[in-house]
């Protein structure tokens, strides 16, 4: 246990020490976004002066290590481009990226459930069209062009809603439609794939023969086995299931994380970017053992 523990805490380390140069080395000085945001000269002294004050005049290994250690204390910083506290900006936003992330992949989930199943049971039919259609829409189409497609359809044509209203209908149901649309096709094929190695097992046909429907035979037969085929495909959407939310709260105007992020992208504010990585691994590292303890757990092989 201690060893899984330690390595989990050194891959978080690693993957944020290598994060934090990647942020360091973009193009562009955030000095200079501050600045020119402000409308105010490029002096050397005032320069000088934003360097040193948010600690930018230090050797990276010394910046790292400085907010390695606030970070682990519960001092996330304050924000490059607003001054605002990070920590306190990012959880008042963290609900809604986690409520249309997190909400969006339960619904694909149980309309994938259904229709991989479905899939599987009649080959080449209406549920097996439907998902390869969402699998090749979710691959083909932009999630940016579906949303803005769907804004000015509402909003526009049938004058249903007001765009950036802040209604649930804009800030909820709409982004997590968005993120289900997207998911589902995936989610469906995985089940149809589990559900059909099962089809074509001799328990399977053994069940058919002592009487079993082939809709209760499947089900009851193959619903352990797609359910790993599934946690194995599920854990990688769920991992990145906060981040994956930003084409939604941008087209839809959600003020949320990955908009937060996206804001901090363009002004460089290292600081908020460095908060959103670090917790984004810790996130996907906890899914990722979860879902491989959950996988050894619940595999009758792994008894």
């Amino acid at each position: 246990m201690v060893r899984h523990l330690g390595a989990v805490v050194l891959s978080w380390l690693c993957v944020t020490a290598v994060c934090f140069c990647a942020i360091h080395a973009l193009p562009g000085d955030p000095v200079e976004i501050f600045l020119q945001h402000l409308n105010v000269a490029a002096t050397p002294e005032t320069v000088a002066a934003l360097r040193a004050s948010w600690g930018l005049d230090r050797p990276l290994p010394v910046q790292f290590a400085n907010w390695i250690s606030s970070f682990l204390l519960g001092d996330w910083g304050v924000s490059f481009q607003t001054g605002a506290d990070i920590a306190h900006d990012l959880g008042r936003r963290l609900p809604w990226s986690a409520a249309i992330g997190i909400g969006g992949l339960a619904i694909a989930t149980v309309i994938g459930t259904v229709l991989g199943f479905r899939a599987a049971l009649h080959p080449g039919r209406a549920c097996d069209t439907a998902t390869r259609f969402f699998a090749v829409a979710g691959q083909a189409l932009p999630a940016f062009a579906v949303g803005l497609v769907v804004l000015w359809l509402l909003a526009a044509e049938l004058r249903l809603i007001r765009p950036f209203s802040g209604s649930a209908m804009t800030r909820l149901v709409l982004p997590i439609a968005l993120v289900a649309f997207f998911s589902i096709g995936g989610i469906s094929r995985l089940v149809r794939s589990g559900f059909v190695v099962v089809s074509r097992a001799a328990y399977f046909r053994t069940a058919l023969a002592k009487g079993l429907s082939p809709a209760t035979a499947l089900w009851r037969h193959g619903r352990r086995h797609t359910g790993l085929v599934l946690l194995a495909g599920l854990a990688p959407e769920l991992a990145w299931v906060v981040g994956g939310t930003a084409v939604a709260e941008i087209v839809f105007g959600v003020p949320g994380v990955s908009e937060r992020v996206v804001q901090a992208v363009a002004a460089r504010d290292y600081a908020v970017l460095q908060a959103y990585v670090a917790l984004i691994a810790a996130w996907m590292l906890f899914v990722l053992k979860v879902a491989i303890w959950m996988g050894h757990h619940f595999d009758p092989r792994a008894v």
